[in-house]
């Protein structure tokens, strides 16, 4: 006669209450981000740059030349993105303090005659006061100089950042190469590191190709409607187009003031108009089914992903939203099997899971009895 032992499932917590943790440890942890964002905004951006110019690394390596030779190589190249962006920044906030200035008495006479129109319409004094106060130039320069300055202020502590990059990029040879060394049982983890890494190109390479398509786009049609700076707003387009989304509106609104005070209604929604269309073939069609495909990220959660990063970081936050969003994507779901369905859901589109292990990685999923963790039915004989 056989004997049967009843086994005592494990006890767990209910599931409404593992909600409730999850959502408290997650507000929790992004409090303490933004806490230190002032540290962790710069370490992330050089993660991401190091990242960027680690294909000169790669190249210096296929044509068998000296290791310190691809990392001087990476160091230059990294080195010319900040001195270029911080460049861009510098001239970009001297021109917005300079406009604020020198058109601050067309601002305020154009602002006089539509509260004269108002008040002809029968509008009273107290709100138009109010409309006044509220359409302060300072005010609308202010917006913009807030985005610049934020990024900026990343790179004020440029020593700081400069000894950051040189150790990032200097360890990323070594620590690729141990990336690949590693053991059986953390290839899934090394390969959740290679998917984000992969990510993060992929979509820096779509922004700036995007950016730069937008950004002549826009100047083109600014030089033809004669309006002054044409170059500077595409810059600034340039830039903006790493926010997700709302990029656009930051950009519209420079170039729409200045055609307005100096050519009139007729040309400021002529420029409204052109942005619009611009943006919404290129921002709105093309980029985010081009993001969503390459790199695994749908336009909503590209769009929500901006507004947590930017509330969490800053500015710093608002740019480089998707580099963050992918760098948690590959902690929290790529390096788990058996979080594998969720990657379907979060791109736009059908696609694929990122990447699939091969034999021998998913034999280093089990564990130490050697029993497969991975979910996967063995292979018939």
């Amino acid at each position: 006669m056989s004997s049967e032992v009843e086994v005592t499932p494990a006890w767990q917590l209910p599931r409404w209450l593992l909600i409730i943790v999850g959502v408290a440890a997650t507000l929790v942890a992004a409090l303490g981000v933004r806490e230190f964002a002032g540290v962790l905004g710069p370490v992330f951006l050089a993660l991401v740059l190091s990242i960027a110019v680690h294909p000169l690394r790669e190249l210096a390596a296929r044509r068998r030349l000296p290791g310190w030779l691809g990392a001087i190589f990476s160091l230059i190249g990294v080195y010319a993105i900040v001195a270029g962006l911080f460049g861009i920044l510098v001239i970009a906030g001297i021109q917005f303090a300079e406009l604020a200035e020198s058109y601050a008495p067309q601002f305020q006479a154009f602002v006089q005659q539509v509260g004269e129109r108002l008040q002809a319409l029968g509008v009273s004094q107290e709100k138009l006061q109010g409309i006044v106060d509220g359409l302060d130039p300072g005010k609308l320069v202010g917006v913009l100089t807030s985005l610049v300055g934020g990024i900026a202020g990343v790179l004020s502590n440029i020593f700081f950042l400069i000894t950051l990059l040189f150790f990032t990029v200097s360890d990323a040879g070594s620590f690729a190469t141990k990336l690949g060394r590693i053991s059986p049982r953390g290839q899934r983890l090394a390969e959740a590191f290679r998917l984000f890494a992969r990510g993060t190109r992929q979509y820096l390479a779509v922004a700036t190709i995007f950016g730069a398509i937008v950004a002549v786009c826009d100047v083109a049609a600014l030089w033809i409607l004669d309006i002054r700076y044409a170059w500077l707003w595409g810059l600034l387009a340039f830039i903006t187009n790493y926010i997700p989304n709302i990029g656009f509106l930051i950009g519209v609104v420079p170039p729409a003031v200045i055609a307005l005070l100096d050519k009139g209604v007729g040309t400021a929604i002529a420029v409204v108009v052109i942005y619009s269309v611009v943006n919404f073939v290129i921002q709105t069609i093309i980029q985010p089914r081009v993001v969503g495909t390459t790199v695994g990220l749908s336009s909503t959660l590209t769009f929500l992903s901006l507004i947590v990063w930017a509330t969490i970081l800053g500015a710093t936050g608002a740019l480089l939203a998707v580099p963050l969003t992918l760098f948690v994507k590959s902690l929290l779901i790529d390096v788990a099997p058996e979080h594998g369905w969720v990657t379907p859901l979060l791109s736009s589109g059908d696609q694929p899971r990122p990447s699939d292990l091969t034999n021998t990685e998913e034999a280093g999923a089990g564990d130490a009895t050697g029993k497969d963790l991975s979910g996967a039915a063995p292979p018939e004989p």
